[in-house]
């Protein structure tokens, strides 16, 4: 299962038929030819929630400002193709700086659930970034032992390579020094997440997620992290730089040892008959019964389900 996101990525839905209004056709043509299931956008600048189907049939659900005349600011979304569409259980709009999506996989027990967010940049007030955690934290605390948890997005946060204190859930191939955003990140990823970026040893050209605008400064302030308890699924976080969508940020990509499973319909509960009340003397009781069967075999026939006749 490959995971991706693209911060600060402006994006406009179109719904022409030859879906060219807006970013959302190269967005497309990079998943294909990344072989993307989910990929994840940040500061989309989209008012209000909602799921928008592509004309390329990948699906968009998005989560911005409530107010209508709030400023097109901020805004979190997630693409998923057809295949983890299929996949998907719920999905929540929890604000304009977090949404999330529930997904069932091919183990029995095990669901991902993804939370794509977009937290404050270094220079905001404190109180706002401690909202932003906090809210953070309440839905995580929601989820179930069950739930493998993917928290990915862009949190404006430095770790750099140096993890003492932190080294359950860090690792040392971070990039620069921690700022002030990174320690309430490590702070926050210390109540059971890891910060995947700094597990495994890259060259800097595919640690660093942002080109400053001198173009030459850049830093490690993209983030995938995962649940603690499935820190072994993660195998592998790192930056494409091929892929482009006009954005200052590179992709950052996230590969994990699980795949999605498609949602199926829930079988109904197996019908019981008497056969024995096929022997009966009354021929207007048995044909009750052969219709009951009959109604059942014809049922089952739409449904592709199997209905057991048992005495």
């Amino acid at each position: 299962m490959q995971l991706h996101h693209w911060p600060a990525l402006p994006v406009s839905i179109s719904h022409d038929e030859d879906e060219g209004l807006g970013f959302e056709r190269n967005i497309s043509k990079e998943m294909d030819n990344y072989k993307f299931g989910i990929l994840g956008l940040c500061e989309t600048r989209w008012i209000d929630n909602g799921q928008t189907k592509l004309v390329s049939g990948k699906t968009i659900i998005y989560s911005g400002h409530k107010d209508d005349k709030a400023r097109h600011t901020r805004g979190v979304a997630l693409m998923l193709t057809k295949k983890a569409v299929k996949a998907l259980i719920e999905w929540q709009p929890i604000n304009e700086r977090l949404i999330l999506a529930k997904s069932r996989t091919s183990h029995k027990w095990i669901f991902l659930t993804i939370v794509m967010c977009y937290a404050p940049t270094n220079d905001v007030e404190e109180l706002a970034k401690v909202e932003f955690y906090d809210t953070l934290q309440s839905v995580i605390e929601k989820r179930t032992k069950k739930e493998l948890i993917m928290v990915m997005g862009d949190f404006n946060a430095k770790v750099g390579n140096i993890n003492l204190g932190y080294e359950a859930i860090m690792g040392k191939h971070g990039i620069g020094s921690m700022n002030a955003n990174g320690q309430l990140f490590a702070n926050f990823c210390a109540n059971e997440l890891v910060i995947g970026r700094t597990l495994f040893p890259h060259k800097d050209l595919h640690k660093a997620t942002w080109i400053l605008p001198d173009l030459k400064t850049q830093n490690q302030i993209d983030h995938i992290c995962v649940s603690c308890k499935f820190r072994r699924s993660l195998l592998d976080v790192r930056v494409k730089r091929g892929a482009n969508a006009a954005s200052d940020h590179h992709l950052l990509f996230g590969k994990l040892q699980l795949k999605l499973r498609a949602l199926k319909e829930e079988c109904k509960v197996q019908q019981k008959y008497n056969v024995d009340l096929l022997k009966h003397k009354d021929t207007q009781i048995q044909k009750s019964i052969i219709m009951q069967i009959n109604a059942s075999k014809k049922d089952a026939k739409q449904h592709n389900r199997t209905y057991l006749v048992e005495n």
